[in-house]
């Protein structure tokens, strides 16, 4: 089963990454100011990753793709960055879907 860890960054913020069974990141979210925002954060995460919708799939500069999950405000609450190819980007948006409904949380703040 996944997780989601919270930790705080060198600035001071409560950022979160959901990890995959196999402990890839599979997920990475932005800075919060407080922790009850980064919770707040990681329940979006579990609602709006059932909605393949709200998966906006991208590409970089140099053609590799990516994704963001979008809440349904259209506010990205969650990224994940470069993929080897399309394959392996579903893959990883099937692996959120799939982990981030039950996924623990561990605070590492």
């Amino acid at each position: 089963m996944g997780k989601f860890e919270i930790k705080t960054d060198k600035g001071g913020k409560f950022r979160f990454n959901l990890k995959a069974s196999n402990g890839q990141v599979i997920l990475s979210s932005q800075g919060y100011s407080s922790k009850a925002s980064c919770e707040n954060g990681i329940e979006s995460v579990r609602t709006n990753s059932q909605n393949d919708d709200h998966f906006e799939r991208l590409a970089a500069i140099d053609g590799s793709p990516y994704f963001n999950l979008k809440a349904s405000n259209g506010q990205v609450i969650g990224t994940r960055e470069m993929y080897s190819g399309n394959s392996a980007m579903e893959n990883g948006i099937a692996s959120v879907k799939t982990n981030a409904p039950k996924a623990e949380v561990e605070d590492n703040s």
